[in-house]
């Protein structure tokens, strides 16, 4: 399998699911994905902010430009 081949198969298997966002300023975002596009731009649903590990705000949806993307990783469903 290809590196773009994985990478589209990863997008396919967290989309709708919860995930963590953590941007280059080092704030993380956690929420359900609801989309991911090309260039990293990102939209969440149900969408807490955290800032040095502790919750600041919490926001319904959310957009984040994909220049301000550190990385994106899956998370355990909240219960």
């Amino acid at each position: 399998m290809s590196r773009k081949e994985a990478l589209s198969t990863f997008i396919q298997q967290i989309h709708a699911r919860p995930v963590v966002v953590k941007l280059n300023s080092g704030v993380d975002y956690r929420g359900v994905l609801a989309c991911l596009d090309g260039y990293m731009n990102i939209a969440l649903e149900q969408t807490e902010e955290y800032v040095n590990g502790q919750l600041k705000n919490k926001f319904g949806d959310v957009f984040i430009r994909g220049n301000n993307v550190l990385y994106i990783s899956t998370q355990k469903r909240r219960y």
